[in-house]
């Protein structure tokens, strides 16, 4: 008998003219009507349903991350949706490629850093919090996760979410690192500086069991909700003060 050829395959889905199949799970039967979105969104990354705990603690990081104020992908999804106000995909997707090392997508820099730290623990480095927090120092370089331009001096929504990690019973791992980061991170610099909403996400959602490589798709998919604004046409706005606030100049 020949055996079927190997080659790639997917287990996210698939569909018959009758069924629908989901990482095993009947869509119809098993899935509509009885799973959030944001379980759902867990199961497809983690393979598994999340707890009861953890979908809370999920929900507050995707709440969390929605809105973000008239930052630069909030402002490009805007000016898009003025110049093609027939297609809200091109806004939102326009919005969504500025996700990434200094918006929002610090959330997985902060998680890989957490990592790195437990496994210098693990592997019986002394100070290992210290010397990584001096790295980043001596490079000049700014530890993930904290700082924020506007919130001094600390992040609101850092303390919300902690606070409900800790109701939950699931602050005491990567939660507390964040925190014990955060302490070497004021000694070092010889200056507070807050662990924003980013950083903390990144440490609730190793918390709950999201791998790394999830965490940018989950910014996205929340900031995906906030970006569009289309009953305002606050693009306009935003064009004329870009006009008025960047003046012509003749080089010399």
């Amino acid at each position: 008998m020949n055996e079927p050829k190997k080659g790639p395959v997917t287990r996210t889905g698939a569909s018959t003219a009758t069924t629908i199949r989901v990482r095993g799970r009947d869509m119809v039967n098993e899935l509509i009507g009885n799973y959030s979105f944001t379980e759902m969104l867990y199961f497809l990354t983690c393979g598994k349903f999340p707890s009861r705990q953890q979908t809370k603690v999920l929900d507050a990081c995707l709440v969390t991350l929605m809105e973000h104020g008239l930052t630069p992908s909030a402002v490009i999804a805007r000016l898009m949706a003025d110049s093609v106000p027939e297609e809200p995909q091109v806004a939102i997707a326009s919005g969504l490629l500025a996700i990434g090392s200094v918006y929002a997508g610090t959330t997985e820099s902060c998680a890989a850093l957490l990592l790195a730290i437990e496994h210098r623990i693990k592997a019986g480095e002394s100070g290992a919090i210290a010397a990584l927090v001096q790295e980043h120092a001596k490079a000049k370089r700014p530890v993930a996760g904290f700082g924020h331009g506007t919130h001094k001096p600390d992040d609101p929504r850092t303390a919300r979410l902690f606070e409900i990690a800790r109701n939950e019973g699931l602050g005491g791992g990567y939660v507390a690192l964040l925190v014990e980061l955060g302490e070497q991170v004021d000694k070092t610099f010889g200056r507070h500086i807050t662990i924003n909403a980013t950083g903390a996400i990144g440490a609730l959602l190793l918390e709950i069991g999201v791998p790394v490589s999830a965490m940018r798709a989950y910014s996205i998919v929340s900031r995906a909700g906030g970006l569009e604004e289309h009953e305002t046409h606050s693009g306009r706005t935003i064009w004329a003060a870009a006009k008025a606030g960047i003046p012509y100049v003749e080089e010399p």
